[in-house]
């Protein structure tokens, strides 16, 4: 994983949304002594979706995470959420800076990128790493975020970014997490044949002339007024909030590449996580226990958290 309300103006406390604007709630309490507020229920925000190989513009709300904001696609288009692989935000294109991950700007046009082709590609490793950085749509797929110039699989024409991995070995990888499919592929054995089982989204090859007539898709080519963001989150309610500064945003994509460099896979809001824990850690051993504690599936080695910390804290190379 940009786009803002109008002016960023914030509803009164505990008061409806629509489209990232405040309503001015109804009668006045009273004057006394102020009554406990009732817990704070999600933001009512209305978002404009299409599917991305051509569609008919769709309208959803009331989610609070990616499984149900496929799920609310996916009833709009009477479709399976199984179906989708991905959401890019602004563009229909497989343009994998623009893919939809835990914060969508409150005016973002999200763009459900479908099921296509299924492929199966033989591979044969030839060196210790394939030339691929993986990531996940937070539903369950993970595909294929970036080729490396004379890779392995940057030779065979038929695995493109964008393809979804669904099957190392006819063994199904369908609901593992970006890293675990990066580490499966990381412990292969070298010169020994494997086969990838891939699902490419589905192109625009049938929708041409409809996409033609209607010009530029309705999101398309938007630019974000402002910074405040829907963010969502694995478990309560979505939250509200301010984007991230300039300066957080360079940090993350510094972590962002070390992620990729280290693991083979890219995760921005994995990299957003670890930012702000690394902002609250005075020092790199402080950071691999935070992180140990949150993130311990990773097994970060101490290298990596270090060469994080100092990414974050002391982007310059600076000393204290």
């Amino acid at each position: 994983m940009q786009r803002a309300g109008r002016h960023g103006r914030q509803p009164p406390e505990g008061g409806p949304m629509e489209n990232g604007v405040g309503q001015e709630p109804g009668t006045p309490e009273p004057p006394g002594p102020a009554a406990p507020r009732a817990p704070r229920s999600r933001p009512r925000l209305v978002f404009h979706t299409q599917l991305a190989h051509g569609s008919p513009t769709g309208r959803i709300e009331g989610f609070t995470n990616v499984k149900e904001l496929y799920a609310k696609i996916a009833e709009v288009f009477d479709i399976s959420p199984t179906e989708i692989l991905f959401c890019t935000l602004n563009t229909h294109k497989v343009d994998m800076q623009k893919l939809l991950g835990g914060q969508i700007g409150l005016e973002d046009f999200i763009f459900a990128h479908v099921r296509g082709e299924t492929k199966e590609v033989e591979v044969t490793k030839t060196e210790d790493a394939l030339g691929l950085t993986i990531t996940d749509n937070g539903a369950g797929y993970a595909f294929i975020k970036r080729i490396k110039e004379g890779s392995i699989i940057n030779r065979l024409q038929t695995v493109c970014v964008g393809d979804s991995i669904e099957a190392i070995n006819d063994h199904t990888i369908v609901g593992c997490r970006h890293y675990e499919v990066a580490r499966m592929l990381r412990e292969l054995p070298r010169a020994q044949p494997f086969t990838l089982r891939l699902v490419q989204p589905k192109k625009a090859f049938d929708m041409i002339g409809q996409r033609t007539r209607a010009g530029k898709s309705p999101g398309e080519g938007r630019v974000a007024s402002g910074k405040e963001t829907l963010r969502l989150r694995t478990q309560g309610p979505a939250v509200l909030e301010e984007g991230p500064s300039l300066s957080e945003e360079e940090a993350a994509r510094r972590v962002d590449d070390l992620l990729e460099s280290y693991m083979g896979i890219r995760d921005s809001e994995l990299a957003s996580t670890m930012v702000e824990a690394a902002k609250g850690s005075p020092s790199a051993a402080q950071l691999a226990q935070g992180l140990d504690s949150v993130l311990g599936e990773f097994a970060f080695p101490q290298e990596f958290v270090a060469e994080v910390w100092a990414a974050v804290c002391h982007p310059k190379g600076d000393k204290e």
